[in-house]
């Protein structure tokens, strides 16, 4: 028992001990800038982002620039074929006539700028392009440029009412098998190619023919800009 006027320390669970020693300093935190709050990684590394994202913006809007100006000066449905500045296939094919008529052999017209066009008489474009083919035929035919229609995977009897609906007055030839097609590349129509008073393949167009640059290759070649 404890002496009276003797002070008792209460003792208990929330009763913590005193060590009697000075409370451990609190552990230094590092000074961050307000200016930088919220911010994601250190400044260098968000400055080089930046110039990362203005790099890729500024090569983007070059590149669509190169492009578009490409499209303004070329026509977008000319295909540079693997035959292009090569020998023209040559063929010699049944007029799509019958009847007797001679077959249609394109070396008979070496010396001449020849248009070849493959058509089809379920193709909508090839309605689309008969306009300019027939503008380009009544102005060169007098000029000694040749054009000749072979029908594309096309039964006969359609191509022959195809070609007298729309009063197809130029050579028409069959190509049995599309031999001739297979042999120029063909994979769907309309497709027209240029061919060289020197026999080569000097153009190829996907899709309906535009008469103007039809005409200005035509007369490049009568010019003898190209071979």
């Amino acid at each position: 028992m404890s002496d009276e006027g003797e002070p008792v320390t209460p003792t208990g669970p929330d009763t913590a001990p005193s060590s009697g020693g000075a409370e451990p300093a609190e552990s230094a935190e590092t000074a961050v800038h307000p200016s930088l709050l919220g911010q994601d990684g250190p400044p260098h590394r968000r400055r080089r982002s930046r110039w990362i994202l203005f790099g890729s913006v500024v090569g983007a809007v070059a590149l669509l620039t190169a492009l578009f100006g490409f499209g303004l000066r070329n026509d977008p449905n000319r295909i540079d074929s693997a035959l292009t500045g090569k020998p023209a296939p040559g063929f010699d094919l049944p007029a799509l006539s019958g009847g007797g008529q001679p077959p249609i052999r394109l070396g008979r017209f070496r010396g001449q700028v020849v248009v070849i066009n493959f058509w089809a008489s379920w193709c909508t474009d090839c309605r689309i392009e008969h306009n300019a083919l027939v503008a380009t035929w009544q102005r060169f035919r007098d000029q000694g440029v040749v054009l000749i229609g072979i029908p594309f995977e096309d039964p006969t009897s359609n191509s022959r009412a195809f070609a007298s609906e729309l009063h197809m007055d130029w050579p028409l030839a069959a190509d049995p098998g599309s031999s001739t097609a297979l042999a120029y590349g063909v994979y769907g129509v309309p497709e027209t190619f240029v061919i060289s008073p020197g026999g080569r393949v000097a153009y190829k167009q996907v899709g309906p023919v535009d008469y103007g640059l039809l005409a200005d290759r035509i007369t490049a070649l009568l010019r003898g800009d190209a071979r």
